[in-house]
């Protein structure tokens, strides 16, 4: 089985448009912006054996503010940029109660099963507590990405905190063996 590393899109692997100290997706592809040092992140990542999974939630689709058609061409970019496995998305809202929305687990199990990961080797990054939570319930080790957001911090503690991915890629590659 393989090792992935499970990485939340906006605040993460691009740059996260930030209203009122909170984050939010860019909203076409002409705005995506990856973050400093991801690409090289990425590369390094790959180059070690890890499947790299996004997983993102997306819940301006369900909310009526972003097309579907949107997302997909912001993703299609992000995989041109990116030597990502699969990008995959809940388009759902907290309301509609889907075991695919972080800080539920149901994407990294998902795509876990259908890549054959070993969750036990892997790792989730983001910079929300979502993705923490996400991490911890997929049964993943996990890395948070504190952009200090006014929002609630993570319920579970991460195995680590750092300020960007690139930071966090020799404790991925050191706790994984």
């Amino acid at each position: 089985m393989s090792k992935a590393v499970f990485l939340d899109r906006d605040g993460t692997l691009n740059a996260a448009v930030i209203r009122d100290e909170r984050p939010y997706p860019p909203a076409t592809p002409g705005e995506l912006e990856l973050i400093d040092g991801v690409a090289d992140a990425c590369a390094e990542l790959t180059g070690a054996g890890f499947k790299l999974v996004c997983i993102t939630n997306q819940p301006d689709i369900a909310r009526g503010t972003q097309e579907r058609a949107t997302v997909d061409a912001i993703n299609a970019r992000l995989l041109e940029l990116l030597a990502l496995d699969e990008i995959v998305v809940c388009p759902h809202d907290d309301a509609d109660d889907c075991p695919c929305r972080k800080p539920r687990p149901g994407m990294i199990l998902d795509s876990a099963e259908r890549l054959g990961i070993d969750l036990a080797r892997s790792v989730t990054v983001g910079d929300r507590w979502r993705d923490v939570d996400a991490g911890h319930g997929a049964g993943t080790r996990t890395v948070f990405i504190d952009r200090g957001y006014a929002e609630q911090q993570p319920a579970a503690q991460p195995d680590l905190t750092v300020s960007d991915l690139k930071e966090s890629i020799p404790w991925i590659l050191a706790s994984t063996l």
